[in-house]
């Protein structure tokens, strides 16, 4: 996938989600889809099986579930999504992600200014 961001935050635009999906065997893929201040969306594509580690961001995220199936964990809970389950995670919730199968998320990030 391109380094680029697919949407310019200085115009109007369209973008398709449902592009043809890069064989990902045995990583996690991602594009910027949009960057703008205070503002990301980011499409990532995991092979079934991967996993990101715990971690937390300053940002609020929704996280879309656009294909296939994960489970999100958190410090109380584990959360199993599939397709069409949105996450809401307020900012520092420290949390995991792992695909159960080949998975696409779409994950809008908004930080408020001045947030670290």
């Amino acid at each position: 996938m391109s380094k680029s961001a697919l949407l310019s935050p200085d115009e109007a635009g369209v973008c398709s989600l449902q592009m043809p999906a890069q064989h990902v065997a045995h990583g996690i893929v991602s594009q910027a889809v949009l960057t703008s201040p205070g503002l990301r969306v980011t499409l990532f594509r995991f092979a079934a099986g991967q996993e990101l580690s715990e971690h937390t961001t300053p940002a609020r995220a929704l996280v879309q579930v656009l294909a296939g199936e994960c489970e999100f964990t958190f410090p109380d809970r584990v959360e199993r999504l599939k397709a069409g389950d949105l996450l809401h995670m307020p900012p520092k919730l420290p949390h995991a992600v792992r695909a159960l199968e080949d998975m696409t998320l779409l994950i809008t990030q908004a930080t408020p200014p001045g947030a670290n």
